[in-house]
């Protein structure tokens, strides 16, 4: 008989903070202590952010910190540093190359560079580690020993002896590698504890995008894949994947009012927690209003919301918001309401991620808004992972028992309305909004074609705004061509319009 396979408890290391949150739960709380580690990218990537950010994260722990620079000047670091609102007190740097270097004394012909300069670098480098003592050791950068070495072979001895001598001295030591290399160099992931990769993409349009990976971590455990981070005034900011399945919680699946009674009935009930609903339809046939109700009955209800605007202004959604009587200032001003204005250029899926992540587990909030999807995607479409991430999102909200409302815009007004993305399979509930022409008027309607959470109707109903806010009418008996794109109502049934408006 085949036995289940025996879990293997992994022991305990001590650790050593990067500096960096995110990247310290990417790796289940920090580096292993006292080994090598080989940071890549780029220039420009944020290698030397990174280095500094690790040595004042052990300054503040009471650690020696050394940064052994071959390519920068003490200036240079400083100044770096100081754009980041960063002092380097307790951090020493060392330079490998100074105006002595340059004078005409140091130079000579007889032997090869290999043989003098690779061998004064180590033992300059080797001098300062015995004199500081230091815990923390940051090498910037290999591409100037690689060069000195012009030997593959000789290159690795190097490296091997300098990962050696560390470990001797107890040092966490992180080697920065510029990538420079004309060959492709993986031969030191073999030889480092662990290899952190920096990513900087450019697109067509828009800022560059920054992803991190942990491509190697001996002795733990840590989430791989890639992981967007920005490099900005303050240092790196790690965005960790998300991983839905790493959020798991009891679940609430009671209905919630949208504030609507008709509506609530057509949806069968309200709205479940912990599901998703997508409100899609032409533009301006009523979805970020609809929204807007929905998150005002949840704020009379004492709960905080999240609303993530990635198309319209703010003060436009406020204002036609209050003239529809439907006004939420008051929630804006208690912090009981957050709402965000975003640009999609400027905000990866990580870090908007990391964004919800806050407000759902910082501020308690109970319903979330992203308004609209359109915008998002067509922002994002140089990442091919872009719908598997979302799907990871809204799994986190269903697990957190959030409410979650997504607005998707359909591309026309009558006829064929089509979208350029399906969102269908990743949404638990639909509501169909569509303009329909009747008695020489463009009228609205509203219908709900799927619902995993509850028994819905299956009708199709007036939608109107007034100044009474939301109101939703009786069933369209004599509504046809939902189905085929072209609205019709044909019927004598009373609708909206119809009704006597009161006499002032």
């Amino acid at each position: 008989m085949r036995q289940a396979p025996k879990s293997i408890d992994i022991p305990e290391q001590e650790r050593a903070s990067t500096g960096i949150p995110g990247l310290d739960d990417i790796l289940g709380g920090g580096l292993p202590a006292d080994h090598l580690y080989l940071v890549e990218g780029t220039p420009g990537s944020g290698k030397t952010t990174l280095g500094l950010q690790f040595l004042r994260r052990g300054v503040e722990a009471g650690e020696k910190g050394l940064y052994i620079t071959l390519s920068e000047t003490a200036a240079e670091l400083h100044t770096v540093a100081a754009s980041h609102g960063w002092s380097l007190d307790g951090v020493e740097v060392f330079e490998l190359v100074t105006e002595e270097g340059l004078s005409p004394a140091s130079e000579q012909s007889i032997l090869h560079p290999a043989e003098v300069e690779l061998g004064e670098t180590t033992r300059g480098v080797m001098a300062a580690v015995e004199r500081l003592q230091p815990s923390r050791v940051v090498f910037d950068s290999l591409s100037e020993m690689r060069l000195l070495a012009q030997n593959p072979l000789r290159y690795r001895r190097q490296v091997l002896a300098l990962k050696g001598f560390f470990a001797s001295r107890g040092c966490t030591v992180l080697l920065l590698d510029d990538r420079s290399a004309e060959y492709d160099n993986v031969q030191l992931h073999s030889i480092a504890h662990g290899v952190v990769q920096l990513q900087q993409v450019v697109d067509q349009y828009g800022p560059e995008r920054r992803r991190l990976r942990v491509v190697k971590m001996r002795g733990i455990r840590f989430r791989g894949g890639d992981h967007d981070f920005s490099l900005d005034t303050g240092g790196l900011a790690v965005y960790p994947r998300l991983v839905a399945a790493e959020h798991r919680r009891s679940m609430d699946t009671s209905m919630v009012s949208t504030g609507t009674q008709a509506l609530d009935a057509l949806l069968g009930g309200g709205l479940a927690r912990g599901s998703n609903t997508l409100f899609s339809g032409p533009s301006g046939v009523g979805k970020t209003t609809t929204a807007v109700a929905c998150v005002r009955a949840a704020l009379q209800r004492g709960e905080v919301a999240a609303y993530y605007l990635f198309d319209e202004g703010l003060a436009t959604l406020l204002a036609r918001s209050q003239a529809l009587d439907l006004g939420v200032e008051e929630y804006l001003d208690s912090g009981q309401l957050e709402m965000l204005t975003l640009d999609p250029a400027e905000v990866s899926p990580g870090a908007f991620a990391n964004m919800v992540r806050g407000a759902v587990e910082e501020r308690g909030a109970r319903m979330v808004v992203i308004d609209s999807l359109n915008a998002y995607l067509q922002a994002m479409s140089g990442d091919k992972h872009l719908l598997l991430q979302m799907h990871e999102l809204l799994g986190y909200l269903n697990r957190r028992g959030v409410v979650t409302i997504m607005i998707l815009g359909l591309h026309g007004v009558l006829g064929d309305v089509r979208t350029d993305v399906d969102l269908s399979y990743l949404s638990d509930a639909i509501l169909l909004f569509r303009f329909f022409e009747a008695r020489g008027s463009l009228l609205k309607a509203v219908s709900v074609v799927k619902s995993r959470t509850s028994a819905h109707e299956m009708t199709i109903r007036e939608f109107g705004l007034g100044t009474a806010g939301i109101q939703v009418g009786e069933a369209l008996t004599d509504f046809e061509g939902v189905l085929s794109g072209v609205t019709s109502y044909k019927g004598r049934l009373p609708l909206l319009s119809d009704r006597e408006e009161p006499a002032a």
